[in-house]
């Protein structure tokens, strides 16, 4: 049975939790290219004791880049690990913002796609994925633009708390992770929301479509939400790169999209994200079991 977590945040539970969250805080004050430099180094130390993590993210290389050499596999999976660690650095920008910092340190490229869609008065779904660079790049768009956000609320309460306020800064609106009708409302009054539909959620409300190659569980909610809220779909990727910097590129809006084939559909997204993903293949969340569902049981492909 899983223990329940205790509902003071002053608890002794979450001391380890401020610890960490109050060294974030301090790097954060360091000249980017340290933060970078300190973010590799954590993300050599994760690697080496986040095992679960490590044999998920070496499984899902495994499984998408099989063409890899075994030298080539195993410095995709150390770069894998340097930007999640990168990226554990870099939220502290977003968890306490400060955008007059934020705004130099990005460029944006495709931005005529939004203001095309917005002069048309329509909706905007951003076809995203989960990428290490998430937390900052949203903070430099939105301060070009209001847009909304989808989240998952965070198990560990007091990351939740920092993690929520902070985007509260940035976002216009936070929409759970399972509010589709709010999600669809908003598109409908001609909002943007940022919509990430690559993980695993199973097969109840899914269809396997190849993602790599490889038959992932793939929701069917991204053509549903775009054909009732009859929004402009603009893929949206984020990369950081070798000079440190953000880039934020959307690209023009699917055509013909959706079809009416679920399958066809949820190819289709599949195949936008993995064309993101290819820009920076090691900035993605290979750390999550993206191939969690399989005809022969619950994470087969992980043991």
């Amino acid at each position: 049975m899983k223990q329940k977590r205790p509902e003071n945040l002053l608890h002794p539970t979450y001391w380890p939790t401020f610890l960490g969250l109050g060294l974030v805080w301090l790097i954060n004050r360091l000249p980017l290219p340290a933060q970078h430099k300190i973010g590799r180094l954590l993300g050599r130390i994760l690697m080496c004791i986040a095992k679960d993590r490590k044999h998920i993210a070496d499984t899902n290389l495994s499984l998408c880049f099989p063409h890899l050499s075994p030298k080539e596999h195993n410095q995709m999976l150390s770069d894998v690990f340097k930007d999640q660690g990168i990226a554990m650095i870099e939220s502290g920008m977003a968890w306490w913002p400060q955008p007059e910092k934020l705004t130099p340190l990005g460029d944006i490229i495709g931005f005529e796609h939004v203001e095309k869609a917005q002069a048309e008065g329509q909706g905007i779904l951003f076809l995203s994925g989960h990428f290490t660079c998430l937390d900052v790049t949203g903070g430099i768009l939105a301060q070009h633009m209001r847009f909304d956000g989808m989240y998952r609320k965070n198990n560990n309460p007091v990351i939740e708390e920092l993690s929520k306020k902070g985007r509260e800064v940035f976002f216009e609106e936070l929409i759970e992770r399972g509010d589709i009708r709010r999600l669809v409302r908003r598109l409908k009054d001609g909002k943007a929301v940022w919509y990430a539909p690559d993980q695993d959620m199973g097969m109840k409300l899914s269809v396997y479509a190849p993602f790599f190659g490889v038959p992932a569980a793939t929701i069917t909610a991204t053509a549903r939400i775009a054909k009732m809220s009859k929004a402009a779909v603009i893929p949206l990727s984020m990369r950081r790169n070798d000079q440190g910097r953000y880039i934020i590129e959307m690209l023009p809006p699917l055509e013909d999209f959706p079809t009416g084939d679920d399958v066809a559909d949820a190819t289709k997204v599949n195949q936008v994200i993995e064309s993101m993903i290819m820009k920076a293949p090691t900035q993605y969340m290979w750390v999550h079991r993206r191939f969690k569902t399989h005809p022969k049981g619950k994470a087969f492909l992980y043991k």
